[in-house]
């Protein structure tokens, strides 16, 4: 019965609720409630990775951009919290672009939780990633 009723209620690290009505605004506060869902969710974190390499923000921040470039080693000069991350990628910063009327608000959302888990992830699991994101060949024949 114990193994029924963990079936039933799924998996809620890698919740895809279809029928959850998007987020429209940004996080209130590091406390928002909202935060727990995109940060402690893979799904969310997965999805927030794809954007983050359509969007382009890969092409300077990667493993060997050093320094401010370098969203994986944990120092964050504007405030690492979710709030203040979103606030960053929305607003944009001396050099970097702001995102707020390119990226739906689900999408900023969705890469703040990517790049807040960047610092987890190792090393291997950055370069898989990036090469899930790599455009698949077309082939060409003769």
């Amino acid at each position: 019965m114990l193994l029924l009723a963990a079936w039933l209620t799924g998996c809620g690290s890698e919740d895809r609720a279809v029928d959850r009505e998007p987020v429209r605004t940004p996080p209130r506060s590091a406390e928002d409630a909202r935060i727990p869902y995109f940060q402690d969710n893979r799904f969310q974190v997965a999805r927030g990775g794809r954007y983050f390499a359509w969007y382009g923000c890969d092409r300077c921040h990667q493993e060997s951009g050093g320094a401010a470039l370098d969203l994986a080693d944990g120092d964050w000069r504007h405030g690492g919290d979710f709030d203040a991350v979103f606030v960053s990628i929305a607003d944009g910063r001396p050099g970097m672009p702001a995102y707020a009327a390119r990226m739906p608000m689900q999408t900023l959302w969705q890469v703040t939780a990517y790049v807040r888990d960047l610092e987890k992830q190792t090393p291997q699991m950055r370069r898989r990633q990036s090469l899930d994101q790599q455009p698949e060949s077309r082939g060409g024949g003769s």
